[in-house]
């Protein structure tokens, strides 16, 4: 018999094969970087051009034609490839340019490929033209910190998810020395044009720096990137300019790939529920893209709640002659009977288990609680403004702060005039628990925006479902079905009659239902024995039969849960192919803008929602996407958010199926298994499915 040798560790890390499978490089990456996306048919030609599109009508607001008087009368530009332009264009297009380039906010699969796009055609149009890349988002521009782009790093990072070649972060450039210390970086760098990779902040940012920068001659161009999809815009008709911002996709594959797993475990060892929460501060576009995918028991998507009108409540007032304004969006009590409401129905099919998908930010959508964030963020900003000391710096203990309130409070009655908080807010804000207490009072973000992913939203509504769960125990109303098969083999394997129990147990044993029911007011063993005893079925000193004791205890709830929260991993998962040939052509577009020297534009791919042939490459004016919204206790111009419109074709379908995808009944689930992101086969969608159905729902759908 052959002795086996030991292989040193020297030469099992030398041999190839191991250097192969433990190396970073796998065939799917080489595979990635391989892949060549398909470009637009503008795109197609040796140049391109831009033109106007005077048919296209924007509402611009006021506070926008005051604030960014050189952008605002900028227009919707398409942009045409052409073959043969005149001597004067093609010089212009052919310049050598020098380009900067910068993500900002958090990573969105997809964007390298945005610096892909435009670095190819820049090089194209002139193989001397420089693209630099702005290190660790906009301090890299504010500090001069850059890195010239080669091939090779371009290379590297091609159809590859999250923002690593050249970092990111959440600086803005919101103050003049900010501005003044960015326009001396374009200024060294010789600056032609400055791109900004960002969400509705920093296409914000960047229409305030094409303004200051205008007469610099430094283009700016802003391109739609956030995973909650919140970046859309649409004409004032309502047509689709920009479906859906870049990573969206990728990042919803990535959530409902995990949660689906989740349906799988949920249906096979049936003993929890699985509370998803998945990224969505202020829209619920990927709550809403993961039910399409997933097919999960329930999910709630929050504009829905904030629209929801309690019709019982209006006629009572409408009856005692008054307005009852609490009956206008829903409370956070009503939310978490909805919750029981599905839990109790599929218990009753038996199905004592389930998945349940709820945004990031849902809470901000309940009544009571916009309340309490609108005053609390308002609170907190004035006393930063007339305090020297920060807020939270000031008052570091919960207690500390609450104690801050209750004096507002005890000051308004006092005072005996309106406050901003009274007694009445501080009375129902010591009601809460005292962990959402404090997650209410966290610190804001750099936007002062309330930051959700913070806030354990799940225990939040989780703990009202719970103790209402007790109650619809205790009354017997929340109970598990148990099958009629079931119950006869059992009774029957314990020597017991099953058609002389069946009726004392149940409430609908005698009319053939497949789920069997235990009775409403039998809520113990105690109350079981003495139904069985006034039934004559038993003898006062008998015990109950095991096989019926059995039966019961079977028919006892009890409510587990497992919680989850799908953020970071979708913004670091790899893009799937929609996203990676929807970032190259909006790199193309950026090229294109820059080229036929646009600014203040942001890049767009219209026609998202219909099959690649119909994508179009426009250039969208951001001053003419902004509203007034409150941030930081003041008023401020930034970029509109898009929220689920409750009314489209997406939300109608999901809504028509809920009760379908909740299965309260006899039989399987009807869960979807998506699959991961397949990058390399050819099964996986080629859009969201949201956009297909609101392709299909509205007007020229094309197959």
């Amino acid at each position: 018999m052959q002795e086996n040798k030991t292989v040193s560790i020297e030469d099992l890390l030398s041999n190839s094969e191991v250097k192969q499978i433990t190396g970073k490089i796998n065939q799917e990456i080489i595979e990635r970087r391989g892949y060549q996306p398909p470009i637009c048919e503008a795109f197609t030609k040796p140049f391109t051009i831009l033109k106007e599109n005077n048919d296209i009508c924007l509402k611009i607001h006021s506070e926008a034609a005051s604030q960014l008087p050189k952008m605002v009368e900028n227009k919707v530009q398409d942009i045409e490839g052409i073959d043969l332009p005149d001597e004067l264009l093609t010089t212009e297009y052919s310049l050598k340019r020098i380009i900067g380039i910068v993500f900002s906010g958090g990573p969105a699969p997809g964007g390298h490929n945005v610096i892909a796009g435009l670095y190819d055609a820049a090089k194209k149009a002139n193989p001397e033209s420089i693209i630099y890349g702005f290190l660790m988002g906009p301090d890299g521009i504010i500090e001069n910190e850059a890195i010239k782009l080669t091939d090779d790093i371009i290379d590297a990072y091609r159809n590859m998810g999250g923002f690593s070649m050249i970092k990111t972060g959440r600086t803005k450039i919101d103050t003049q020395e900010k501005v003044a210390l960015s326009k001396d970086t374009c200024k060294k760098l010789d600056l032609d044009a400055l791109v900004i990779v960002g969400g509705d902040d920093s296409n914000t940012n960047a229409a305030f720096l094409a303004e200051e920068m205008f007469n610099d001659g430094v283009q700016v161009i802003g391109v739609p990137k956030t995973i909650d999809g919140d970046v859309q815009v649409r004409d004032a008709n309502n047509n689709v300019l920009c479906a859906i911002s870049f990573g969206f996709h990728s990042a919803a594959r990535a959530f409902a790939n995990s949660i689906s797993n989740l349906c799988t475990d949920s249906s096979s060892d049936i003993k929890y529920w699985h509370i998803c929460k998945v990224m969505g501060r202020v829209a619920s576009h990927l709550a809403l893209e993961v039910a399409l995918q997933t097919h999960a028991n329930l999910t709630l998507i929050g504009e829905e709640l904030a629209n929801y009108v309690d019709k019982s409540r209006i006629e009572k007032a409408h009856k005692e002659n008054r307005i009852d304004y609490t009956a206008y969006g829903i409370t956070l009590r009503h939310l978490s009977r909805v919750i029981c409401n599905c839990i109790v129905k599929r218990a009753a099919a038996g199905k004592n288990y389930g998945v349940m998908v709820i945004p990031e930010g849902v809470l901000e959508f309940i009544n009571e609680i916009q309340i309490f964030i609108l005053k609390l963020n308002t609170i907190i900003a004035e006393y930063n403004e007339t305090h020297d000391v920060d807020f939270h710096t000031n008052f570091l203990l919960l207690e500390n702060k609450l104690e801050f309130l209750r004096r507002l409070a005890t000051l308004s009655e006092d005072e005996n005039k309106l406050s901003i908080w009274n007694r009445r807010d501080n009375d129902l804000f010591n009601d809460i628990p005292d962990f959402f207490q404090e997650g209410l009072l966290l610190e804001r973000d750099s936007h002062g925006n309330f930051p959700f992913s913070q806030v354990e939203t799940d225990k939040v509504l989780m703990g009202l479902v719970q103790d209402y769960l007790g109650i619809l125990k205790e009354n017997g109303t929340y109970k598990i079905g148990i099958h009629r098969n079931y119950y006869i083999s059992t009774l029957e394997k314990g020597g017991v009659d099953p058609d002389c129990f069946g009726p004392v147990i149940f409430r609908n044993y005698d009319n053939g239902s497949e789920l069997l029911l235990v009775k409403k007011t039998i809520t113990s063993l105690k109350i079981l024995k003495n139904s069985m005893i006034s039934s004559g079925v038993i003898k006062e000193n008998d015990e109950i039969p095991l096989a019926v004791e059995k039966i019961y205890l079977k028919s006892v709830p009890n409510f587990k849960t497992q919680s989850h929260f799908y953020g970071y991993d979708g913004r670091g998962t790899e893009p799937t192919r929609f996203d990676c040939n929807y970032t190259y052509n909006l790199g193309l577009t950026v090229f294109s803008l820059i080229a036929g020297g646009a600014t203040g534009q942001m890049a767009a791919i219209m026609n998202l929602d219909h099959k690649f042939i119909d994508w179009k490459p426009i250039g969208i004016p951001i001053a003419s996407l902004m509203h007034l919204e409150e941030r930081k206790g003041k008023q401020a111009l930034v970029l509109e958010k898009s929220v689920v419109d409750i009314n489209s074709a997406a939300f109608r379908v999901v809504k028509a199926l809920r009760d379908k995808w909740l299965a309260a009944e006899p039989g399987g689930d009807q869960y979807r298994c998506p699959g991961p992101i397949r990058f390399t086969g050819k099964s996986e969608e080629d859009r969201p499915i949201t956009l297909v159905l609101n392709a299909i729902g509205g007007s020229g759908f094309n197959e």
